[in-house]
């Protein structure tokens, strides 16, 4: 008559482990086989160290288990549970540096087109009309991509909801992130919030090539650059380097801010980039009470340029205090259904007819 397994057990139970327990209790055996008068078993030591002093427990198990009735054969093995395996730092990817050299304008594969979204100076509104527009191209069904080229103010992390870092399987390509079907990617998601980025022209320029270039952009019909305020490196290097299909200056109405935008449209001339219209931003304040219109940075004036250039008025939108919030909780106001994402949805429907977006 065989052993029992309870027999093995209860005779390795008083096999002694030298700092204490025993392998039962320790709960070092494993894979116990019987087979007839044939019986085989693992000690599980709990480290290779300790594996090394314990032949001599092995071979007493053994021979404590040989002597119960009906074992002729036994086999024990010896393995040690060594510390599970640190798992493998992610590759390290670096935005900056140095632009390296290109033949010519290049575009991301898979892009149909780029339009870069512009000012001649801050404080316009440019990046909130940026994010709208972009979620308003995606709901009237386009494959759209959002690229925050703002390095030194990056604002789309907060303004589409998102803060997480991209990931990079191999350091060099970058996985874009995902929020409000717009594809997106900012130096914003690379740096910790509130972090300054001070840098040269070069690193700019380098960091700029790296987001268009290294990012796994996909299929997209169009992708939006945010750029920064002014007529600096990123816009040169981007009009300069990349294929860009054309411009859209934002300004406000009031003369300070046109000065400026002239500035901007003279820059995308310079460069040869067409410009495709104009987007007057604040060009009211509607009272939310008598529902009265305040002019509050004068009347008509983005209007005027844009008929002095030869350029559409892509559309004239109202400050309002709901987009202001629905940007700083982090989903645009063309998210929803109310009167200004019915206004982005008009500027987006009248890109899409021109063949623009």
């Amino acid at each position: 008559m065989s052993t029992t397994k309870e027999e093995i057990q209860s005779a390795l139970s008083r096999i002694a482990m030298p700092d204490g327990g025993d392998l039962m209790s320790r709960d070092l055996i494993r894979a116990v086989q019987i087979d007839g008068a044939a019986v085989q078993f693992i000690i599980e030591a709990p480290s290779p160290e300790l594996a090394a002093r314990m032949e001599p427990i092995r071979a007493a198990a053994e021979a404590a288990v040989r002597e119960l009735n009906g074992v002729d054969q036994v086999r024990v093995a010896l393995t040690a549970h060594g510390p599970a395996p640190k798992p493998s730092a992610p590759p390290s990817l670096k935005i900056g540096g140095h632009p390296k050299p290109q033949e010519g304008p290049t575009k991301p594969a898979g892009v149909q087109r780029i339009l870069a979204i512009g000012s001649g100076k801050g404080g316009v509104g440019k990046s909130t009309v940026s994010s709208n527009l972009a979620v308003a191209l995606a709901r009237a069904g386009r494959k759209v991509g959002l690229l925050d080229a703002d390095i030194y103010g990056p604002s789309q992390p907060r303004m589409m909801g998102v803060n997480k870092r991209p990931a990079s399987p191999d350091g060099k390509t970058i996985i874009p992130l995902q929020a409000h079907g717009v594809t997106l990617m900012s130096i914003g998601f690379m740096m910790e919030e509130g972090k300054a980025v001070v840098w040269r022209g070069p690193m700019l320029m380098g960091a700029l090539q790296q987001m268009l270039g290294q990012v796994q952009w996909g299929e997209l019909d169009v992708l939006l650059v945010d750029l920064p305020p002014g007529t600096g490196d990123v816009q040169l290097t981007l009009c300069t380097k990349s294929e860009i299909s054309g411009a859209i200056v934002v300004s406000t109405p009031q003369d300070v801010a046109l000065i400026d935008a002239r500035k901007a449209l003279d820059m995308f001339a310079t460069l040869k980039t067409p410009v495709l219209g104009l987007i007057e931003n604040m060009s009211m304040f509607v009272c939310p009470d008598c529902g009265s219109e305040h002019q509050i940075f004068g009347q008509g004036g983005v209007a005027a340029e844009a008929d002095k250039m030869g350029v559409p008025l892509l559309g004239a939108l109202p400050i309002d205090l709901d987009t202001r919030l629905a940007g700083d909780g982090g989903t645009p106001i063309a998210a929803g259904d109310g009167p200004m994402a019915q206004a982005y949805a008009r500027i987006a429907e009248g890109l899409i007819k021109g063949g623009m977006a």
